[in-house]
């Protein structure tokens, strides 16, 4: 009986109760992948912890009866501002793998971010996910015809914007990839490149992503490279991987309609600041012009309307939707948004919001605010 509560989604009331189920079944080296970051895993950790130090400031007797979360982002409507960050080899953690994290998204109005590193082609998500409105997660290769090809088929199959990531042109140093000598389980492949999978197995340097990031990436990459992206397709721009405020306007100089605060889940530059750490300054500078999205650390709707009332327009996961999907595929994940939801609503019926734009910058303050002499 204890094991069949323990599989029983019903008996999981927090995103924590998924990432603990998650930790005790998944195989060391994937699980290693997911939950890893760089070097000391400062960042990683500060990601949640800086969600800690901010206070939320309640108001008192509003009339919260009816609480919408609906919101419209690149001019597209969703009924929840919460959406799913890209992450590669889903598959590793359920066979429903992509699709059924993309589905899962769709059911509850979310927007569904496919990682280029995906263990399923994008049409193959596009045909298994047509009702969830699904961006494409984007590098700028060496070869840059490869990354034209990859625009092209986003394009072809649907897919409302690109998210390019600027902060991977060097890879992280992940020590526990390393020594694991991590490599993509055998029976699973690239969705998006069939001709990887041998260059992926590479153990040469310790981890085969290492030796796949060496082979494609392209250390080179300027912002004039942004620009000519804009060149070859129709399609929206987010930049995501900015964590200043000059980067964020450079973005929007060189065409950018989205800017995604991220710092690729702690996995890349170690002590860099935390997400939400740095999106006040990115909102101030960008003050409107685009949107503002947010990704790291998120685990509870006290982070969303955290993040919300202080400038994001929308709030990503990326993690807790692997710990759903280890759970029970697009079931689990369905069912951590839902958890993420009700906390959302549970939070602004208890702060005094009604709608998201009731949401004010002051109901959220560092804890300083409360030890000043």
């Amino acid at each position: 009986m204890a094991a069949e509560n323990a599989n029983n989604s019903n008996c999981f009331c927090s995103v924590q109760d998924f990432e603990n189920y998650a930790y005790k079944t998944l195989p060391r080296s994937v699980l290693d992948y997911y939950r890893s970051g760089a070097c000391s895993q400062q960042t990683l950790r500060n990601n949640q912890e800086s969600f800690t130090k901010l206070r939320i400031r309640p108001r008192c007797l509003r009339d919260v009866t009816l609480r919408d979360t609906k919101t419209k982002v690149l001019g597209m409507d969703f009924d929840i501002p919460i959406g799913v960050s890209p992450s590669a080899m889903q598959k590793m953690a359920h066979p429903d793998g992509e699709i059924g994290n993309a589905r899962a998204a769709g059911s509850v109005g979310a927007v569904y971010i496919l990682s280029t590193l995906s263990t399923t082609s994008l049409e193959e998500v596009a045909r298994g996910a047509p009702n969830t409105v699904k961006w494409f997660q984007l590098y700028i290769y060496k070869d840059r015809k490869e990354t034209e090809k990859l625009v092209k088929r986003a394009e072809s199959a649907g897919y409302k914007a690109l998210v390019l990531t600027v902060d991977a042109n060097v890879f992280g140093l992940r020590y526990a990839d390393a020594r694991n000598a991590f490599q993509m389980p055998s029976h699973l492949k690239f969705g998006n490149f069939g001709d990887l999978k041998s260059k992926f197995l590479d153990r040469s340097n310790g981890s085969g992503l290492k030796a796949y990031i060496d082979l494609m990436f392209d250390e080179g990459i300027q912002w004039k490279d942004v620009k000519w992206l804009k060149t070859i397709t129709k399609l929206p721009i987010i930049v995501k991987g900015v964590l200043i405020a000059e980067d964020a306007l450079t973005a929007i100089e060189h065409g950018a309609v989205g800017i995604m605060v991220s710092n690729h889940g702690g996995r890349q530059l170690d002590t860099a600041p935390s997400s939400i750490e740095a999106l006040p300054e990115i909102v101030k500078a960008v003050d409107g012009r685009v949107d503002v999205y947010l990704d790291g650390g998120v685990r509870y709707g006290t982070d969303v309307f955290k993040a919300l009332a202080l400038g994001a327009k929308m709030v990503f996961i990326g993690r807790p939707a692997l710990w759903g999907l280890a759970h029970s595929g697009e079931e689990g994940v369905k069912k951590v948004l839902q958890i993420l939801i009700n906390e959302l609503k549970n939070t602004m019926g208890l702060v005094g919001c009604n709608k998201l734009a009731d949401m004010e910058k002051d109901m959220v303050v560092h804890k300083s605010f409360y030890h000043k002499l």
